[in-house]
């Protein structure tokens, strides 16, 4: 994990990242503790899409879970060190050649255009699909463990 903060000043996070930490995931909680403690820091800086919000909250809503949805409010706006990112004309150009190029989601394109977009030179996330993009390293959680 050290070698990812030496190699690495600004890195994008994937839904599932927020996902595992603050639900406590029994298998990635430890590994995305460990990011979230660096980006807390200053070790590395962290971006993410405002629609890693949206696929975060739709579950706790389908439950009527609102103590999750709070905490996911008070992560996501409170924590040092992490920027958002919102939609915009250019990140949709490249989402959708993304998506035609490697047959990703639109969803999944999304993220990967905002990552390349935002100058992050590593994509977190726990989703093979993501490593066949080049031009950003990806980085799965599950290599962590």
């Amino acid at each position: 994990m050290r070698n990812l903060f030496q190699r690495h000043e600004k890195v994008y996070l994937d839904t599932s990242i927020f996902i595992y930490f603050v639900e406590h995931h029994s298998s990635y909680h430890e590994p995305c503790e460990q990011i979230f403690k660096a980006i807390e820091t200053g070790s590395i800086k962290a971006v993410t899409s405002t629609l890693t919000l949206l696929e975060i909250l739709v579950q706790p809503y389908k439950l009527k879970k609102e103590d999750i949805v709070l905490k996911f409010y008070s992560l996501l706006t409170t924590y040092p060190n992490i920027t958002w990112i919102d939609l915009t004309l250019s990140i949709a150009d490249i989402a959708a050649r993304f998506r035609a190029e490697y047959q990703l989601k639109t969803p999944d394109s999304i993220q990967i255009a905002s990552a390349i977009s935002s100058g992050a030179t590593a994509f977190i996330c726990n989703d093979r699909v993501f490593q066949k993009i080049k031009g950003i390293e990806c980085l799965l959680v599950d290599d962590f463990i």
